[in-house]
């Protein structure tokens, strides 16, 4: 009886083993490519102003799922805020923004890393409800703060400023 209890449980662990010797080990996450870590700079808490120094608001920038999407959370404190989830597209080689806010905009802006900047377009409708293109310019500056830059092309292709920010951490 002991030997057939000693050859049950050798039996069993070899089992196991080859069970075990047989499961293959997870893939590697999805997201783990160098041009996933493109917008990684942005990432962090941050303090918003103008060029002029103004107070333009807060932005809480995160890595989500799996390092796979940068999400982030702007409000300004006086009644807007808006949220954007960006990502890489690696079957298009692009990266990809959707921004939504509570003034009901919904933006699609898409580009790419240029050594320098991360440069995304789209288009969105203007004040008067006629689409026009829209062109967001993050740049990485050497004392750790970015800039934002958000461009608007009038119907002759001509670019003006929406929006010019600089983002220091907090």
């Amino acid at each position: 009886m002991k030997i057939f209890r000693t050859m049950t449980l050798l039996i069993g662990l070899g089992l196991t083993t080859a069970a075990s010797a047989a499961t293959p080990p997870p893939p590697p996450p999805s997201c783990t490519s160098a041009e996933f870590r493109q917008f990684d700079f942005w990432l962090g808490d941050w303090r918003v102003v103008t060029p002029s120094g103004k107070f333009a608001g807060t932005n809480h920038i995160t890595l989500e799922y799996a390092g796979c999407v940068v999400h982030e959370h702007y409000v300004t404190g006086m009644g807007y805020s808006g949220e954007s989830l960006n990502m890489y597209d690696s079957a298009r080689k692009v990266w990809h923004q959707t921004w939504v806010d509570d003034n009901g905009l919904v933006l699609l802006i898409e580009g790419h890393w240029d050594g320098k900047n991360m440069v995304l377009e789209g288009n969105a409708p203007n004040a008067a409800g006629v689409m026009s293109k829209q062109r967001i310019t993050w740049t990485p500056n050497s004392d750790g703060s970015v800039r934002q830059l958000w461009e608007t092309a009038d119907e002759k292709g001509a670019w003006t400023v929406a929006f010019d920010g600089k983002y220091t951490k907090k």
